[in-house]
């Protein structure tokens, strides 16, 4: 058995500064980590020092979304996969598209077992920027026969999408983990199949914010009904995630984790078994 820790959307530097802070710690625990990056570089998308800052922190493997493509580092980035095992959306459309969106990595367990692992990006397509259809995309790829235990981080807008995503999939991947909308979910599950799931990991970044925002934007812009600058927030931040167990491609477990700075300690939620 593996345990695999996702650290839901990384937002601007606070989300950095607490990534930094506390996943030396958290890596001591699991023995792969993926941590999505989409939000990084200032609440859009990946610069290198935020890949860097990940990598020495004790990532594995990052992931992205939407703003894969905000900011011109990520195109020399993808391109340094020793350095930098970034995976990118896999339903883009053009087959032109720079880096990967699946990328497999073989693993050692605690208990000195050996497992494959696939980590796979989505992007959904409910009140979202148009993209291949991510049912396709996943399904087409799964039709490889040497991808192991596979974990997929789907960046999508809509819960419906989420979990229609996570059943469809349910007994052929060992998770199906949501990000984007960057407030943690409580459904934390195994499905009858043995897929983990939970509709959005939460993100890491200012915990006193509107999903990462400072508060004054988003307000005059619902208040006004015009457009508003949006900045990133300031004071403490807060670092969401989840820990999956799994082998032969199906969960053993599931957990959610959270901290706040200024607190004393991570907080996990229950461990969900199959």
């Amino acid at each position: 058995m593996i345990r695999v820790l996702f650290v839901g959307d990384v937002f601007g530097p606070p989300g950095r500064r607490v990534l930094s802070a506390r996943l030396p710690e958290l890596r001591r625990g699991v023995d792969f980590a993926v941590v999505n990056m989409e939000n990084s570089a200032g609440g859009f998308g990946i610069h290198r020092e935020g890949a860097e800052g990940a990598m020495k922190a004790g990532a594995d493997c990052l992931t992205l979304g939407n703003h894969a493509w905000h900011h011109r580092d990520i195109y020399s980035l993808v391109n340094q996969e020793d350095r930098f095992p970034i995976v990118r959306p896999l339903n883009y459309a053009d087959p032109g598209t720079p880096g990967v969106g699946w990328r497999t990595f073989e693993v050692r367990g605690a208990d000195g077992s050996q497992e494959r692992l696939t980590v796979v990006n989505l992007l959904g397509r409910v009140f979202m920027e148009a993209v291949a259809n991510p049912f396709r995309a996943i399904d087409e790829l799964l039709e490889r026969p040497d991808l192991g235990n596979v974990f997929v981080d789907f960046h999508a807008e809509a819960t419906s999408e989420k979990q229609a995503l996570a059943w469809h999939l349910d007994g052929r991947v060992a998770a199906v983990i949501g990000t984007h909308t960057h407030v943690p979910t409580a459904d934390t599950r195994i499905l009858p199949g043995g897929t983990a799931y939970q509709t959005d990991a939460g993100f890491t970044g200012p915990h006193d914010s509107i999903i990462g925002s400072d508060q004054d934007g988003p307000i005059q812009r619902f208040l006004t009904e015009r457009p508003h600058r949006f900045g990133v927030a300031e004071g403490r931040a807060e670092l969401n995630g989840v820990v999956v167990g799994m082998e032969w491609n199906r969960a053993v477990s599931i957990q959610r984790l959270r901290f706040v700075e200024g607190e004393e300690q991570v907080t996990f939620g229950p461990t969900l078994t199959l």
